[in-house]
């Protein structure tokens, strides 16, 4: 089966980061999906069963996994569903796991904010389509100056972007690792 699956539920562990023995990043997550039922005769709805998966990230997502989610938010999980089954001492043990394609906070009872984190300029964060070739003869504004930074020979060290961490501190966030740092 190579189809991809939606789950929705709450982190409940840490994020775990480490590397494969060929250098490829990883990052784990336990998540719990649990159904919401409304009984009819208390007019309340209840919590049922509580379904447990792993969530495995790897490469890019690895590395933002840690940076972004959080043990207790709500997440939506896309990817492929792998179940495991092994005997030991006369006994079958299964194993859920979610090889994640995508992973997001759920904004059913919250907010979040999006933050790119590939070297790009702070401003181009949506991307935009390639201007038509205007053959008019009619004179074009640019989008952006004339005079801009990323033309100069001289290297400024690593693109990085200054935002508001939840405290309200300024923090630096480094673009091309996603780590944030004090300002």
């Amino acid at each position: 089966m190579s189809e991809s699956i939606t789950i929705r539920g709450f982190v409940a562990t840490e994020i775990t980061s480490s590397t494969t023995p060929g250098g490829v990043a990883t990052a784990s997550f336990r998540l719990g999906s649990t159904s919401r039922r409304f009984d009819r005769e208390s007019k309340t709805w209840g919590d049922g069963h509580t379904n447990w998966f792993t969530v495995q990230g790897y490469r890019n997502l690895a590395g933002t996994l840690g940076c972004s989610i959080r043990k207790g938010q709500p997440v939506i999980v896309v990817g492929k569903l792998k179940i495991r089954s092994w005997e030991k001492d006369g006994r079958v043990y299964h194993s859920t796991v979610i090889d994640a394609e995508a992973v997001g906070h759920d904004l059913t009872f919250g907010s979040a904010n999006f933050i790119r984190t590939a070297a790009r300029p702070a401003l181009s964060l949506v991307e935009q389509p390639p201007a038509p070739d205007d053959e008019s003869g009619m004179d074009q504004v640019p989008d952006e100056p004339e005079d801009r930074e990323d033309e100069h020979s001289e290297d400024h060290g690593p693109a990085t972007l200054v935002i508001e961490d939840r405290d309200g501190a300024l923090a630096s966030l480094d673009l091309e690792t996603g780590e944030l740092a004090e300002v």
